[in-house]
């Protein structure tokens, strides 16, 4: 007899062509393509759950949802068993037994996500849904300088779009980082406990303003102060967005998917 597991996989997925992570009545998502193939490969009829809700266009690098079946494929062997059956933009990269009451997404101690801009007047065709061209230079090291205003616990109600209602606009940002490769490509790193709606696109947006002059660095501090959304930046579009590291301190057996990190 096979006894029903609660099963975590790590996923990673390029999301130009879905409606985000969850299912949607208007368009695929990410969350129905992937429970599909599940239970197409078990035959079963399950529920995945996510570690969060990615919006239309965003990426993940690396995801973590959970699912409880019985199976017969041996877990190391499943993610191979689950590519087969998804298409070329969304891959699974390892699947391990977790506790009976391991949620993906309430589990999840803290995330990171990365949001790129490229400034150029030029395309680039490589970049294209994989980050926002912005026309103007910016400064990376102003940029970096803002970015620190944005750490610690802060009410962001500034940065945050209206969505589903909240009990509370405060959050804790451990850490947001601005770095810049050798091609002029700029990263955005913002790690915390939790996100509001937006919340990432709009602070690099505040942050894309601190790196054009509009802003200064330490207008970030008084921006959020504010509360008001009128007085940040702009919420940049969700193709430079990533999904980028996740933690969850209290399960050992998610240990193999931080090798990613």
């Amino acid at each position: 007899m096979v006894n029903r597991m609660n099963i975590a996989l790590s996923l990673s997925y390029v999301g130009t062509q879905y409606h985000g992570w969850q299912v949607q009545k208007n368009g695929a998502s990410i969350q129905e393509t992937v429970t599909n193939a599940i239970n197409k490969l078990l035959g079963c009829d399950t529920y995945l759950s996510g570690v969060g809700r990615t919006d239309a266009g965003v990426h993940a690098r690396r995801y973590v949802a959970n699912f409880k079946a019985d199976c017969r494929i041996p877990l190391d062997r499943l993610p191979l068993a689950l590519g087969a059956q998804l298409p070329e933009d969304i891959a699974v990269n390892g699947a391990v037994q977790v506790p009976d009451d391991f949620d993906a997404r309430f589990d999840c101690t803290k995330k990171e996500y990365a949001y790129y801009v490229y400034p150029s007047k030029m395309r680039d065709p490589f970049l294209t849904d994989r980050a926002y061209r912005y026309s103007y230079p910016l400064d990376a090291e102003r940029m970096q300088k803002g970015a620190q205003f944005f750490v610690g616990k802060h009410d962001f109600n500034a940065v945050r779009s209206v969505g589903t209602p909240v009990k509370s606009t405060v959050r804790t940002i451990f850490w947001c980082e601005v770095d810049q490769n050798n091609d002029g490509l700029i990263r955005i790193r913002v790690c915390g406990d939790g996100f509001l709606y937006n919340m990432v696109r709009a602070i690099s947006g505040t942050l894309l303003y601190v790196g054009s002059g509009k802003f200064e660095p330490e207008d970030v501090a008084r921006i959020l102060e504010s509360c008001d959304r009128e007085e940040a930046g702009p919420t940049l579009p969700a193709c430079g967005l990533f999904m980028n590291r996740l933690w969850y301190d209290h399960t050992p057996e998610l240990d193999v998917f931080r090798l990613s990190e």
